[in-house]
């Protein structure tokens, strides 16, 4: 397995605090908007899939503050502070996965998650999805194992243990599978 070492993310960058409407309102250390209820912030999340159609998933890093050795969709994080969301993307799936694909956005939602009295997720999720042909070079820094996996035996692991899976991605999952179905089709389609 190919892999790269580089840390790629720290709990002093700077995050964009956003409103409802995504609307930036100001900047915070990622910590302080993990910190006790959370505080919403702008975020994406990216589902890559390859070229019969599985989707590559990753366990998160023992390291992370939240939901650490959980599986999750293929690349997550936050735009930095001044960074265009399509950079940032791009930039992230680059150093977790290795690998340099057209992403198309899909939809974005608000959501908020507590973990363990560590701390909380409150982010407005900008959801992304591409398809590629390459092998990932996995990040051992910031991801843990991963593996492609067939929508059906997706769908089927998470309804088994939806414990073992980070709450963003079932919500994501879900809407992928449902009301973004024909996006998603028309992706993998093409």
């Amino acid at each position: 397995m190919n892999t790269q070492h580089r840390v790629v993310s720290s709990e002093d960058e700077t995050l964009i605090l956003v409103d409802s409407d995504d609307r930036p309102i100001g900047e915070l250390a990622k910590s302080a908007c993990h910190d006790g209820p959370g505080r919403l912030h702008r975020a994406f999340s990216t589902f890559v899939f390859n070229d019969t159609g599985e989707l590559l998933i990753q366990k998160r890093h023992a390291d992370k503050r939240l939901w650490p050795a959980f599986w999750s969709n293929s690349c997550c994080s936050h735009p930095r502070a001044g960074e265009p969301m399509a950079v940032a993307v791009a930039r992230r799936v680059r150093q977790e996965l290795g690998l340099e694909l057209p992403l198309e956005f899909i939809y974005k939602f608000e959501y908020r998650a507590e973990y363990r009295g560590l701390g909380t997720e409150h982010e407005l999720c900008h959801v992304y999805a591409g398809r590629t042909s390459s092998t990932p070079v996995i990040n051992v820094t910031e991801i843990a194992d991963w593996r492609w996996i067939a929508p059906v035996a997706l769908d089927r692991a998470m309804a088994d243990a939806p414990q073992s899976y980070t709450p963003w991605f079932h919500s994501e999952w879900q809407a992928l599978r449902s009301t973004h179905q024909a996006a998603l089709a028309q992706l993998l389609a093409a």
